[in-house]
């Protein structure tokens, strides 16, 4: 199914900086033209700003349009997709502001994590933390918001969240954050996985990312870590960004040897995706949701399963035992004798 493209995301002017290749997108009002003739004109513009930034651009590169529709898609899966009940959401690789914007105002703390190079290049130096500009920008969202959500300025790297314990948080947000991290020498691989440990069981990871990842598809490793293997939402993004997931084919990965010795798997129970549409660069959109038993071992899950099954038992036991109850009470009531009329 494909989606409309909001009228205001049909004009906009790309302007690309000389010095760093930076894209910089400001708004007009659109004009009375065809969507099919918007979407022409951005796509020589993204040609055009590819071809001279061609010397400075990276992997984490994305082009108007891409960026635009993307994060009408981060947008619409952020605010749709964390439920009433989730109050604290942390974020992969913060960057910008905008996730101020997209979360529903019942999130009461919102937590930071930088993607930017680490000090010393080595996995134990520390992150190069929150840029000037992004602690601005969470700011100043913040105050034109005025939701109440508490901002926690974290400079943790995302691929090590040491600040940030344990099954303690509702939701995390990775959008279009992987491939910063690999451009930066963090571990995108490892920064899932410490998604997946800071989740509270039930928790959700919300993700827009490229495609690939330096050759590797970020999809499939996700996919490998979940349980049931990933559900592709026939729908589309419509009923993705909505919750509306009525099933679909199996994919997955046999790829679970990624993970840390004492990590147990599976982390995630399932995971649901789809391919965003109307974009010159290929990117996924999906929720994957944290298994329940997750944060237990082995010996722990054995545990866990015989209680339950004692329990089942014990209430079969039970029924049985108020079944016979019953009977037993039928068996001694006397018989109503009747009386015949004169």
């Amino acid at each position: 199914m494909m989606l409309p493209m909001p009228r205001l995301l049909l004009h906009a002017i790309a302007l690309a900086s000389s010095s760093s290749g930076a894209i910089v997108v400001a708004f007009s009002p659109p004009p009375h033209a065809s969507i099919a003739a918007a979407i022409t004109t951005t796509r020589r513009t993204a040609t055009n700003l590819g071809a001279a930034s061609s010397s400075s651009s990276s992997s984490s590169y994305v082009d108007p349009l891409t960026y635009l529709r993307t994060e009408w898609v981060s947008a619409s899966l952020v605010s749709n997709q964390i439920p009433k009940e989730a109050d604290k959401v942390l974020q992969l690789g913060t960057e910008d502001g905008r996730l101020v914007n997209f979360v529903p105002r019942t999130v009461r703390e919102i937590i930071t994590s930088s993607a930017e190079p680490k000090d010393d290049g080595t996995d134990g130096g520390g992150g190069g933390g929150l840029t000037v500009s992004c602690e601005r920008q969470l700011r100043q969202m913040s105050e034109r918001r005025r939701s109440g959500a508490v901002i926690v300025y974290s400079n943790q790297p995302a691929d090590n969240l040491k600040e940030t314990p344990s099954s303690s948080v509702d939701i995390v947000v990775s959008l279009l954050a992987a491939r910063r991290m690999n451009d930066n020498g963090l571990d995108w691989k490892r920064a899932i996985r410490e998604a997946g440990r800071v989740l509270k069981p039930g928790g959700r990871f919300l993700f827009v990312e490229g495609a690939t990842v330096d050759g590797e598809s970020y999809l499939d490793y996700v996919v490998g870590l979940s349980e049931r293997g990933g559900v592709e939402i026939k729908g589309g993004l419509e009923k993705l960004a909505t919750g509306d997931d009525d099933g679909g084919e199996d994919a997955g990965s046999d790829d679970n040897d990624a993970l840390d010795e004492g990590e147990v798997s599976p982390l995630f129970e399932e995971v649901g995706y789809d391919m965003v549409d109307m974009v010159l660069q290929p990117h996924v959109a999906g929720v994957a949701i944290k298994a329940d038993d997750a944060d237990l071992t082995p010996a722990e899950k054995e545990r866990t399963k015989a209680q339950v099954e004692n329990d089942r038992l014990a209430d079969l036991s039970l029924s049985a035992y108020e079944r016979g109850i019953k009977k037993r009470k039928r068996k001694k009531e006397p018989k109503a004798v009747g009386t015949r009329g004169v």
